[in-house]
């Protein structure tokens, strides 16, 4: 299953990234793979972590397009879930001084127990690099607010630490 759900998100990648990636001027943010927190967020006695999948485009004026998705299955239970997903399209995004590329957008949340949230905004921040080097931070803006895993609680928004990739990569240029 784990391989499948890897496959699938490295080939929607693949897939996205002809319609935006001749944009003149964009910088690229593309990649796939897995991730860990490191640790265990939820107290389940797993260490948590997600299946990824980027392909954005992002302007010199802070526009972007492209795709996100955070997939949460297969591996583990998270906040009790046997699935949790986020995915949406970018609109918005910025390259930061550390050589990280920030992107937002609006998407939809499905925890895989009949409630699917649309119209969410999220935020990623992303750097470049393979398994135990590449990183990247989602945060569900304006939702699930101080439930588990929640690093800034009381903000109004799900803020998810820090993410490793265990496996494939994300490349930003």
């Amino acid at each position: 299953m784990k391989r499948l759900v890897v496959l699938l998100v490295v080939a929607t990648t693949t897939y996205l990234m002809p319609a935006f990636a001749s944009a003149a001027g964009a910088t690229e943010v593309r990649g796939g793979g897995t991730g860990s927190f490191g640790s265990d967020l939820d107290g389940d006695g797993h260490v948590d972590g997600s299946q990824f999948g980027m392909g954005v485009a992002i302007q010199d004026n802070g526009a972007a397009t492209g795709h996100f998705l955070c997939l949460m299955a297969g591996r583990s239970e998270f906040l009790g879930l046997r699935l949790m997903s986020v995915e949406g399209r970018v609109t918005a995004g910025s390259l930061n001084e550390d050589g990280s590329a920030t992107f937002s957008g609006v998407g939809t949340v499905n925890l895989g127990n009949g409630q699917i949230f649309r119209g969410v905004p999220f935020r990623v921040t992303a750097w470049k690099g393979g398994p135990d080097v590449g990183k990247l931070q989602l945060t569900v803006i304006g939702a699930f607010d101080g439930a588990p895993g929640d690093q800034i609680p009381g903000n109004g928004d799900y803020d998810l630490p820090v993410e490793t990739v265990t496996s494939g990569q994300i490349a930003i240029g």
